[in-house]
């Protein structure tokens, strides 16, 4: 039996009533930062001594990795990363459930997350480029990780319309 979405108590419960419709792009922000997440534990782990020769097919992820920009206060940049990816997560699976499509911090959040991961990655990509002089393959996967995030959250920019 397909549901008559004509009935209001149906529309509720499968999200249809939200503005801006089904959250779709909050469930694929989860995803993509899942992804990143498990890029950046990847990079933590290496940053602690637990795997041997990071694997890197392309460019010099060693000389990234041990950089002096590689960490902030003494605190590995991968943190970082994992702390943003995990927050971009939890927040996008939040949003998913029905009492919290039209709540204006989600969409708050998973913008200004995405901007300031953004806005992150490219001052690490920066530091590639002109300063340390190479490139490290999972910085530059987890840049792009981040913008596919941030792109994935700009439906939230008319649910935030719709909700004010």
């Amino acid at each position: 039996m397909v549901p008559d979405f004509q009935d209001e108590s149906v529309k509720e419960s499968a999200g249809a009533s939200a503005p801006g419709g089904t959250p779709l792009n909050r469930m694929v922000v989860a995803l993509v930062a899942l992804l990143g997440l498990l890029v950046a534990l990847y990079m933590m782990a290496y940053a602690a001594g637990l795997t041997g020769p990071i694997l890197c097919n392309v460019g010099n992820c060693e000389a990234v990795q041990n950089s002096q920009f590689s960490r902030i206060g003494g605190i590995p940049v991968a943190v970082f990363g994992a702390v943003g990816y995990l927050a971009l997560m939890v927040v996008g699976l939040l949003g998913l459930e029905p009492k919290f499509i039209g709540a204006w911090w989600v969409s708050v959040s998973l913008l200004g997350g995405g901007i300031i991961g953004v806005v992150f990655s490219a001052y690490l990509t920066y530091l590639e480029a002109y300063v340390i002089h190479a490139w490290c393959q999972w910085c530059v996967s987890s840049a792009i990780i981040m913008v596919l995030a941030f792109l994935f959250s700009f439906p939230e920019i008319k649910r935030m319309r719709g909700s004010s």
